[in-house]
Order: structure tokens, then sequence, then C-alpha cells
């Protein structure tokens, strides 16, 4: 089954633009102009991954952000403008994985979906099939599933893929650009700090015995006790 992506733009020519560089690749693309229209595409085309701009009409894209993550998991790539550093982190607060930001290369937002479903659908690795025991924390790499304190804990794929992969490095300081690299990939090109903000995501969620160690100047480490 080909993945299917949401592209959501209120300008027809971006959405033309990306659609014609989406479609040749395979991909099922569906399309949309405003927050409202596309909250309900989400709930009802159920995309594997969306693409956002913030500024919508009838409902702007933070607040339609807002509202998906309360129902989904689904990996989004938002757009901002280049000058808005401001939206760029209240989006990653809210929820997105990655940003882009306007003007962008549609080769560049291609690479990124590329690189982000491949990491989606996970690797044939043998250690993927294993169950990492913790003190008070379960990682269930196969199956993307965590039990902190024996309560199952809802993480974005982002969240998910950073923290297997500080808890597959346990005891190793991995710095912010190498987390980056593993989780993002080499096309990404925006904010360090989308990590500081995830794992924010993830301590929280998590809990008191989220394991994870900020290394000050340098980046984190998982210390969490093998159960």
């Amino acid at each position: 089954m080909p993945s299917k992506i949401l592209v959501i733009d209120d300008e027809a020519s971006i959405l033309n633009l990306v659609t014609a560089y989406l479609r040749p690749e395979g991909y099922e693309v569906q399309t949309a102009q405003n927050g409202r229209s596309a909250l309900h595409l989400a709930r009802t085309f159920k995309p594997d991954l969306i693409v956002l701009d913030i500024m919508l009409p009838e409902m702007d894209g933070l607040e339609m952000l807002a509202q998906l993550r309360r129902e989904s998991d689904v990996y989004v790539i938002m757009l901002t403008a280049k000058t808005e550093e401001t939206d760029k982190i209240v989006g990653l607060s809210v929820g997105a994985d990655d940003y882009l930001t306007k003007p962008f290369s549609p080769r560049e937002l291609v690479a990124r979906i590329k690189a982000a479903l491949r990491r989606l659908r996970g690797g044939s690795d043998l250690r993927d099939s294993q169950l990492m025991r913790f003190q008070h924390l379960q990682i269930d790499v196969a199956g993307r599933r965590v039990w902190a304190e024996g309560r199952e804990v809802e993480l974005t794929s982002t969240e998910f893929d950073l923290l297997k992969t500080l808890a597959t490095h346990r005891g190793m300081v991995l710095s912010r650009e190498q987390l980056l690299q593993q989780v993002w990939g080499q096309n990404f090109f925006g904010e360090i700090r989308v990590v500081d903000v995830h794992l924010g995501h993830v301590r929280q969620k998590l809990g008191a015995h989220h394991g994870i160690v900020t290394v000050r100047g340098i980046g984190y480490r998982f210390e969490a006790e093998r159960d």
C-alpha cells in the first residue's frame, strides 16, 4: 500500500507544487486549504504523514495540531515563515516532529518525507525485535510501544525514536547533533533546540523515572537501570 500524505496550505500554488513532486514518488496525496477541513481529513484519510502550514484560515495550524495531538501521533512536518522563530518553537511544543521554513525546496521536502517514512516503517535488524527492560520502563522496539511504571505511555514517533536511541546507547553521552542525525537524518538543517523540546515531552510523559539525564553543554545520557 502506498504511504498516504496530507498536505495543508492555504496557497493553491504550493499545494499543486508539492503534489506534483509527491505523486510521482508513489504517494497517495490529499490536500486541504483550511484548518477545519484539514482536521476532518486527518480523521478520515488517516495519513501516514502530514505537511502543515501554520498560517491557515478558520483554524490556524497550531490550533489544528493541538487538537490532532489529542487523538493521533501521526508524523507532522510544519511549514513556517522564515522569520517566525517563535512559531517554530511553539509548533514543536504543541507536537510537530519537524519543520521547514518558507520558501523551501520541494526536493528537500520530499527527502525529509522519505527519511521520516523509512524511520516509521523501521528496519529488519534483529535488534528491532528486542523488548528493552529497565527497572521502571519497558520499550518494545518492534511494536513501538512504551510502558512506564506499568502504564502504557503514548509517544509520538519522534519522541519514541529519541527515547529508543538514548536507551540503545545506555550510559553513553549523545550530543544534540548526534541525536539530530540519528532521529531526523542528515537532511535536517533546522534548529537544534528541537531535540530539547521533544525530550522535554518524553520526560513529562514518562514521569519521575524517565532515566534521561542532561549533560550540560554536550547533550543527553540515558541512565535507567536494567531490570
